[in-house]
């Protein structure tokens, strides 16, 4: 397939390199011209991927125009506050030369005002005379490791059920497994809101608070996760798999998230610009504790960690006050409220 990846950074770069693997025509746009440059003289893309070489069929522009031409399916791997404008532009050119494509999205996190998911805002600015489908593609995948053909996982869901397997065959990969999953809400939620509690672990970490605490904040967070999720209407088991507990795990372990470090970087004294400035790339978590948090109070969700948290990061809290709001709440059941969850979805059978 002729494909364009939407966005130079380092998950759109090695996902380039996965289809280029598997040899599909693939143009990558970004409107940074020196990393353009970079990409199609020295087939480097330094700043996001240090000692990649990028297979030399990749070739890179920055008119947007041309990369949308290029495609039948169209990758955007921008970062969430950039999705609305970059679609609104895609449907304007397609609109123009009266071309359809399948469109699929690996930006984790949800709108701030809108509090929508990724496919949601696609959705508003697309039509069905330009967009055959949106899709989602999650899972545990840090970017680094995916350009050394490390071993990964992903899944993928979409909006009208066209799509998936046309995305699962284009990835596919002997290194680069590809799952389906029915739950578009599901992906997209456990993507985004693992970032919250990734930005919590790490803040933990830093703090040298131990594994202990680290292995509590990653599973009571799958619960708050779940929670909300499943309000949102998603399959509470989605977030027992690849695109919730693998994602988080990954996200929440590594340093190569940039979430878990900018946990890391807060804890050790930073302010939140400087921990953003210092790696010189979005850190999504921090927008969406926002979102999650404003969308916890809309549904009436109990979010314990991402409310501390959004105290922490908004609010300008002590991390010794965070811990101790976190340790001193009321007792409670482990399992309070998502049982319920559970037994509500699947009582009559239906979604067995």
């Amino acid at each position: 397939m002729n494909i364009s990846v939407l966005g130079t950074g380092s998950f759109g770069t090695s996902l380039a390199m996965v289809l280029a693997g598997n040899r599909h025509d693939v143009m990558m746009y970004g409107r940074n011209e020196a990393v353009v440059d970079e990409i199609n003289s020295r087939h480097t893309n330094g700043h996001y991927l240090k000692d990649i070489t990028l297979p030399e069929e990749i070739y890179a522009v920055s008119n947007l125009e041309e990369a949308v031409l290029h495609a039948e399916l169209l990758v955007i791997a921008v970062p969430v506050k950039a999705v609305r404008s970059l679609t609104r532009d895609i449907q304007e050119i397609l609109l123009a030369h009266q071309k359809k494509v399948l469109i699929v999205h690996v930006a984790k996190g949800l709108e701030l005002g809108t509090h929508l998911r990724v496919s949601e805002v696609i959705e508003q600015e697309t039509t069905d005379e330009t967009v055959e489908d949106i899709c989602v593609l999650g899972g545990p995948s840090h970017a680094e490791e995916v350009a050394l053909k490390s071993p990964t996982t992903v899944s993928t869901a979409s909006l009208h059920n066209k799509g998936v397997e046309t995305v699962q065959d284009v990835f596919m990969s002997k290194y680069f497994r590809v799952y389906i999953n029915e739950d578009l809400i599901g992906v997209e939620i456990g993507g985004a809101l693992k970032n919250i509690i990734a930005i919590a672990v790490g803040a933990l970490h830093g703090l040298n608070f131990g594994d202990n605490a680290k292995a509590a904040i990653i599973t009571r967070g799958l619960q708050e996760i779940a929670r909300l999720g499943t309000k949102m209407g998603a399959d509470p088991l989605t977030f027992l798999g690849l695109s919730g507990i693998g994602d988080l795990i990954v996200t929440a372990t590594s340093q190569h998230s940039r979430n878990f470090r900018c946990g890391i970087m807060l804890a050790e004294g930073l302010s939140l610009e400087e921990a953003e400035a210092k790696m010189g790339m979005v850190v999504e978590g921090v927008n969406t504790t926002r979102a999650a948090y404003e969308l916890s109070e809309e549904y009436g969700v109990e979010m314990p960690i991402t409310k501390v948290l959004h105290q922490y990061l908004f609010d300008d809290i002590s991390e010794e006050e965070a811990f101790y709001k976190l340790m001193m709440r009321e007792k409670t059941s482990e399992s309070i409220g998502l049982k319920e969850l559970l037994h509500e979805q699947y009582k009559d059978g239906s979604n067995q």
